[in-house]
């Protein structure tokens, strides 16, 4: 089974039939040999039982979500790759299917997610020891609980760790419509926050607008209406953002900081556009830019 590491373990074999409660179920997994695209070099295999030590558990995955950098990490192009052969998929949420005989914090049926971030979710047993996996309320909607370690902790993190935020103050990002662009609007509401956002033009941006200022964004833009000098005429009242937040690169990096305030920050944390960071140098000399890059390593 792929369990404890990234990579393909070989596993003592067992009789599927009837193994003891020492050892894992078989499983089903999304492997891959090598890098490049996944509808190329993945593939599904069966993966015999593993025995299990006193301090592991067996988890049944329940749902584990298609990020765009687990198909990075599939295309090897991703900053950090586990070896080959390796299953894919690094977050989700699973139910504890049996446990070790030296474990006492975790129970079958509990709901849980990994507490540090697990190479191979895509299979249906993952073995791994307890210290490193975190119960979560059996209530949690599954959807949520399969995606929350990623992309709403990355929102958290960028909107905690380089400004010290108070109501009142307003930030600004790109990629509005990613899973982590929706998470900062809807944390930047909770704490009073404005967030400015900017989007891609598309044929029903209108409706798009309207489901972020649903979640709590305080102004939206598509890159089109940025195309003008003096954007921060557009805020109105709401003071000039002192944090900006990048994920796409190229002009759309560009379009954040035309927004920020003297001596503002703005994050970088994606790019999704593939293309570079194009900032005016004017920026960084007048207005006295702060760039910093958020590495993430999901």
């Amino acid at each position: 089974m792929f369990s404890r590491h990234s990579h393909l373990v070989v596993p003592k074999q067992t009789s599927v039939l009837n193994f003891p409660a020492t050892m894992s179920p078989p499983s089903t997994a999304i492997v891959y040999d090598q890098h490049g695209p996944p509808d190329t070099v993945t593939r599904i295999t069966k993966i015999p039982p593993v025995e299990m030590n006193e301090n592991e558990v067996c988890v049944k995955m329940l749902a584990a979500p298609i990020n765009p950098a687990d198909i990075n990490r599939i295309e090897g192009v991703y900053l950090v790759l586990p070896p080959t052969p390796a299953i894919a998929g690094w977050e989700g949420v699973g139910e504890i299917h049996s446990v070790g005989s030296a474990v006492m914090s975790l129970s079958p049926g509990d709901l849980v997610i990994h507490a540090a971030y697990l190479s191979g979710t895509w299979q249906t047993y993952v073995v791994e020891d307890q210290s490193l996996w975190y119960k979560i309320d059996k209530n949690t909607p599954i959807e949520y609980a399969a995606t929350v370690s990623v992309n709403p902790l990355s929102a958290l993190r960028m909107l905690e760790d380089f400004v010290a935020l108070k109501p009142g103050d307003t930030i600004v990002q790109n990629g509005a419509t990613s899973i982590v662009g929706q998470c900062v609007i809807q944390l930047a509401r909770i704490r009073g926050i404005h967030s400015i956002n900017i989007i891609r033009d598309k044929p029903d941006s209108d409706k798009i607008k309207e489901k972020l200022i649903k979640l709590g964004a305080t102004k939206v833009f598509t890159e089109s209406e940025l195309e003008v000098k003096g954007v921060t005429n557009l805020l109105g009242d709401i003071p000039k953002p002192s944090l900006g937040l990048n994920c796409i690169g190229g002009k759309a990096a560009n379009m954040v900081v035309k927004f920020l305030k003297q001596g503002g920050t703005m994050v970088t944390y994606g790019g999704m556009s593939k293309k570079p960071i194009t900032i005016s140098t004017t920026y960084f000399i007048f207005k006295g830019i702060f760039r910093r890059l958020l590495i993430d390593l999901s």
